[in-house]
């Protein structure tokens, strides 16, 4: 999947379906119920939703494997994120003031410690424990040592060493958008 699968009209009408899931959540509790006959956007995909709020992180919620179509995942993780319990409720004032951003994720592909470069998104796991950094977050991180040890952290791993074959890495990329 490259970064022109989705023309720009696909990723406004996916902005404007998160942007009307949050609305109706807020007005009414309920969810919205997107339509279109645009099939590659029924098509199952990994899709990550953050919220933005005044430049600040209000929630970030999605899913790396595909879940459901992508259209739906683009409404719930919305919805998701929107509720994200890291962040102050959010209010109706500021509908007007979040900005939103999709990821819509490639396939996970198994690597090496090694093959990890800056700009992929980086899943690693050992036994029950994971976690993820979406491919823009990398710009946080002096280098990838400290990107790696902070997503150790975040996973609850310990990160020394990372090559002592307990931990797996999976990287993907991600078309961005907001």
């Amino acid at each position: 999947m490259d970064s022109e699968y989705y023309t720009a009209g696909e990723k406004e009408f996916l902005l404007k379906i998160a942007y009307k899931s949050l609305e109706k959540f807020l007005m009414s509790g309920e969810k919205f119920e997107p339509q279109t006959i645009n099939k590659k956007l029924w098509e199952k995909r990994g899709v990550f939703v953050t919220l933005n709020l005044d430049n600040k992180l209000h929630g970030c919620v999605g899913h790396i494997e595909p879940q459901e179509s992508l259209i739906l995942s683009v409404r719930d993780n919305t919805i998701l994120a929107f509720n994200d319990p890291r962040s102050q409720p959010f209010k109706i004032g500021d509908l007007d003031k979040v900005e939103i951003e999709i990821s819509i994720l490639s396939e996970l592909e198994k690597v090496s410690i090694d093959q990890i470069k800056s700009g992929d998104g980086v899943l690693i796991r050992r036994g029950s424990n994971s976690a993820t950094y979406l491919p823009n977050v990398w710009s946080s991180f002096k280098d990838k040592q400290e990107f790696l040890n902070s997503l150790c952290l975040k996973a609850n791993i310990d990160s020394k060493p990372y090559d002592d074959g307990k931990i797996d890495f999976w990287t993907y990329k991600a078309i961005f958008f907001k």
